[in-house]
């Protein structure tokens, strides 16, 4: 008990760890991992990735490239972390439509971290060392040439893979996938040869819910944010209405296990009633 309170009240958005903390941490995952293992598990996991700034500004790292690559190298650790407990679907959050608006480099930073860990999450599927099946969702226009690439080629490497289905919202918002998805309902029955009068008659809940852009995936289950930040700010704005939702004050690319396992326990003890 006395490990477990130390561990939580420690600020852990950015550790230092000694050796003694160090046991503390594992002795404390070990605990955790046997609490959750007998629980349910979220089909499916929606992760908000959020913090990477103002861990560079802890740490001193000013290189926006550098930084979200901390941010992208923590995925490889999620995946195990998800494949350990049988997680069968992850949708991760990691460049949002607004955050086109922040300073050029900063964005051509961002995008370059984030078209590395593609080409790497490409390369392990090329080479068996990962069964996990990319894709990603979002806004594409206007996104580099050379990260388009890089998204064909991760969501090519990895489409006979059946295992852990990875989905990464990049250029992504909520009213954005919503307005696309009726746009794409309405241009496939004007297709089919429907009156715009028709057309309009067919808009249903289930018929948007088809048209979305991972709509072969059931509804998150859990989405946790880090950073601290207490919304969801537009991620899976439709599919969240029921999701069991938590909030680690730890920033992305300081996430550990730990965090990891706390956010699965949280979602375990809820009852959730669906609106019942």
């Amino acid at each position: 008990m006395l490990v477990s309170r130390v561990i939580v009240h420690l600020d852990t958005r950015v550790p230092a760890l000694g050796p003694a903390l160090r046991a503390a941490y594992r002795l404390y995952e070990w605990r955790l991992r046997r609490e959750v293992a007998g629980g349910a598990m979220p089909r499916h996991l929606g992760i908000i990735l959020d913090g990477n700034r103002r861990y560079g500004e802890l740490r001193g790292i000013s290189d926006t490239r550098a930084l979200y690559g901390r941010g992208a190298d923590k995925l490889d650790e999620l995946l195990d972390w998800c494949g350990e407990l049988g997680i069968p679907a992850v949708t991760l959050w990691a460049f949002s439509t607004d955050n086109l608006r922040r300073k050029p480099g900063e964005v051509l930073g961002i995008l370059a971290a984030i078209e590395e860990k593609l080409r790497h999450l490409a390369e392990a599927a090329r080479a068996g060392h990962r069964t996990v099946r990319v894709r990603v969702v979002g806004q594409r226009a206007g996104l580099p040439a050379s990260l388009l690439e890089a998204i064909r080629a991760a969501e090519a490497a990895s489409a006979h893979h059946r295992g852990l289905c990875l989905t990464i919202a990049l250029a992504y918002g909520g009213r954005d996938e919503i307005a696309d998805a009726v746009r794409a309902l309405l241009a496939q029955r004007l297709e089919m040869g429907d009156t715009l009068d028709r057309a309009i008659e067919a808009i249903s809940t289930d018929a948007i819910g088809r048209h979305l852009y991972s709509a072969d995936l059931p509804d998150p289950d859990l989405i946790v944010r880090t950073s601290g930040e207490a919304r969801l700010s537009g991620f899976l704005l439709w599919q969240s209405v029921y999701s069991e939702v938590y909030f680690s004050d730890v920033y992305w690319p300081a996430f550990r296990k730990i965090d990891f396992l706390r956010a699965i326990r949280s979602y375990q003890q809820r009852h959730r009633r669906y609106g019942l």
